[in-house]
């Protein structure tokens, strides 16, 4: 059985769009450094594990807690 919630998955795909701009890092730097394929995610289709996110959250400085506070 597959679970999906699409407006979710959209809203984590903007906030991390969101935060990558905002410091000025194009896709290709954050999966050279983290070594996540972050455009996999952006685009809003590909669930990302809290393992994968924990990982892009401490590349952008912010906690989980703060990644959850931007999401509408």
């Amino acid at each position: 059985m597959k679970h999906t919630n699409d407006k979710l998955l959209r809203s984590i795909a903007a906030r991390l769009k969101q935060l990558r701009t905002e410091r000025g890092y194009t896709q290709e730097v954050v999966t050279d450094r983290t070594g996540v394929n972050v455009g996999l995610y952006e685009v809003g289709v590909t669930n990302i594990t809290i393992v994968l996110l924990s990982v892009l959250c401490d590349f952008y400085e912010v906690t989980l807690e703060e990644f959850f506070s931007g999401i509408k």
